[in-house]
């Protein structure tokens, strides 16, 4: 009995437990949770064995009271038997015969009396052993409850790590992004590209201006040229008004 009281103060203070408030005291959430799992593992199976063995006293007590119940019933018949018995030897005029299966019918009565006695004393026993296997089992199924909700905060808590640290992951991968800044690269390559794009541009016009220089000294080199020609004709003596054409 003392054992199974033990086992009850355990399951009750198992089911009472506050696992949230357990998580948010611990440390280490992860393994507050993973060493109450192998905690309540430890005690469920516990309390099962304890169950099971209280059940089955239970059972052995019905059967018990039941078996007892039966042979009152058989005692009663006896005695019926016997004191009928009884008249029938004493209708006879053997009275010595009567006696005898009266004795016998109060025997089975005694009998039947003590049976009678032992089905009303145990009955409150059982009825006290029903009380302690419905709150053993009630509280079994409470653990049983509490494990599940560990087991679930273990698996939400394992999830939301996870989650905790691709965030990380990518936060991290953000920061050098955002040091290394591949679009200034980019807006420094466009420059240079823009540099030279512009360098063309001026050796282009360069070259055109080279060019224009070039047909203006042709110009300038025939203008001479018709000067020279015109002078030559004036000294030749030729008409001055071939000059002015």
């Amino acid at each position: 009995m003392a054992q199974k009281q033990s086992i009850f103060g355990r399951i009750t203070q198992l089911v009472r437990a506050n696992i949230n408030a357990l998580i948010d005291q611990a440390e280490d959430p992860q393994l507050m949770i993973d060493q109450l799992i192998r905690d309540y593992s430890a005690n469920i199976n516990e309390a099962e064995a304890a169950v099971a063995q209280t059940i089955g006293n239970l059972r052995m007590m019905e059967d018990d009271a039941r078996q007892d119940e039966q042979d009152a019933r058989e005692w009663g018949q006896k005695a019926v038997a016997a004191s009928a018995k009884a008249e029938e030897f004493r209708a006879a005029g053997d009275v010595a015969s009567a006696d005898k299966f009266d004795n016998l019918a109060k025997i089975a009565i005694g009998r039947q009396l003590d049976e009678e006695h032992n089905v009303s004393a145990a009955r409150p026993q059982i009825e006290a052993q029903n009380k302690v296997v419905e709150q053993l089992t009630n509280g079994l199924n409470g653990m049983r409850g509490k494990l599940d909700e560990l087991i679930r905060k273990r698996d939400e808590l394992a999830a939301r790590a996870k989650t905790a640290e691709a965030q990380s992951r990518v936060h991290d991968a953000l920061k050098s992004i955002d040091v290394l800044d591949p679009t200034s690269d980019l807006g420094r390559f466009e420059e240079k590209v823009r540099r030279e794009e512009a360098r063309v541009r001026g050796q282009q016009e360069l070259q055109a201006s080279s060019l224009d220089r070039q047909f203006e000294q042709l110009e300038d080199v025939g203008k001479m040229t018709e000067v020279e020609a015109r002078l030559a004709a004036l000294k030749a003596g030729n008409n001055p008004s071939a000059i002015t054409q």
